[in-house]
């Protein structure tokens, strides 16, 4: 249709979207701007390297707009670490296979690489940064229960005597501490995280729990 043409039907029937419709999507917007902004700054600088009035200028608002939708930089910080942090666990467990502790940690390897590789920042800002002293109860709580699941889901392949025997949260840890090798190398040499040789990270992992 041209600009000279009448509407049709349904283009006259057409419903505009409320002033209060418009409102909300304007208001999304400037929130999702906000936590876009601080997680690439808390990336690059570190949480206390990290200004709100940056944060605000990067995101393209003012600094007190800011403080409309987050109480402070620490309400901030903690709101961002939760939603990554359920995103990530959400992408590990989705479709979480039965069977063997090989086939189990082969799966959540190769999900925690794809997902570090779609979603680099928000792996670094998780993994490679240390969150404890702003972390408040919520998003601890939420880190418990992570540990938790995947503790549990680590004694019942031990007791199975399919890994090494050994405190859970080590194992756990050794597994972590690998795949964070891989992503500091590929980070240090400016490779692009999707090309580096998940499969061969994978199994050197694996030989290092195995029973």
């Amino acid at each position: 249709m041209n600009i000279h043409s009448a509407p049709t039907k349904t283009e006259a029937n057409a419903v505009p979207p409320s002033r209060h419709s418009q409102q909300r999507l304007v208001a999304t917007d400037k929130r999702d701007a906000i936590m876009a902004a601080a997680l690439a700054l808390f990336v690059e600088r570190g949480f206390y390297g990290t200004a709100v009035p940056e944060i605000a200028e990067r995101a393209a608002v003012g600094a007190g707009t800011i403080y409309r939708y987050f109480e402070s930089k620490e309400a901030l910080v903690n709101e961002l670490y939760r939603r990554e942090k359920q995103r990530f666990v959400a992408h590990v467990m989705l479709d979480f296979p039965g069977g063997p502790a090989r086939e189990l940690f082969r799966s959540m390897w190769m999900k925690m690489a794809k997902f570090a590789g779609e979603n680099v920042e928000s792996f670094v800002f998780l993994e490679l940064h240390h969150h404890a002293r702003y972390l408040d109860t919520e998003s601890r709580k939420l880190e418990q229960r992570m540990l938790d699941t995947f503790s549990m889901i680590t004694v019942s392949a031990q007791q199975r005597g399919e890994l090494r025997a050994g405190p859970p949260r080590l194992l756990m840890g050794i597994v972590l501490g690998a795949f964070i090798g891989v992503i500091r190398c590929c980070l240090e040499n400016e490779q692009d995280v999707t090309t580096a040789d998940w499969k061969l990270a994978e199994q050197c992992a694996w030989e290092a729990i195995r029973a």
